[in-house]
């Protein structure tokens, strides 16, 4: 891919803004874009190359989305997993959703975390869990502290660090690229 390509998919890739919940989402963490959902990197990451994909729709429960909907997710989580794995040198996936309140969502909007696993990354396996509960819980406070939130066990990166990691998935996704 020449550099012009890639600089073009990168403009494309950030001439929109996105919805997460409440929050208006910088384009610059956006780095996959499809019909009806988009990935983003995550603010604070439990292992490296934990993304988030999320519908472009701004929808509560899973069981809220459409079937077109549900499908374009899971395909999109699908590509994106196959794609952080190997950069990230993953041995595996976790993808996860917390869907509703009780279970402990705190963004309301459904939303996949696709998280790339080695071996031993945590001593037991299911802890993965736990902490993306953690990282939900501390969402929560993210408005109340203007950005910042409150998991202490990980630093928040910058707007900077994420549009580096976002830049560096994007070509990887350029096939995807729907801005509508």
């Amino acid at each position: 891919m020449s550099i012009a390509t890639s600089a073009a998919a990168a403009t494309r890739a950030i001439a929109k803004s996105f919805q997460f919940g409440k929050w208006t989402i910088p384009t610059g963490e956006v780095f996959f874009t499809s019909r009806l959902s988009y990935g983003m990197v995550n603010t604070k990451p439990i292992l490296p190359g934990h993304v988030l994909v999320v519908p472009r729709r701004v929808v509560q429960r899973f069981t809220d989305l459409t079937p077109d909907e549900v499908t374009d997710l899971w395909m999109a989580s699908q590509a994106i997993g196959r794609v952080v794995e190997r950069e990230f040198r993953g041995e595996s996936l976790t993808f996860a959703i917390q869907d509703g309140p009780a279970a402990g969502q705190t963004v309301h909007h459904v939303h996949v975390h696709v998280i790339p696993r080695r071996r031993a990354d945590f001593a037991n396996n299911d802890d993965i869990y736990g902490e993306i509960e953690a990282q939900e819980q501390a969402g929560m406070h993210r408005s109340l502290q203007q950005g910042m939130d409150a998991d202490e066990n990980r630093k928040a990166r910058t707007l900077a660090e994420m549009e580096v990691e976002s830049r560096m998935l994007r070509p990887f996704f350029e096939q995807y690229d729907v801005l509508e």
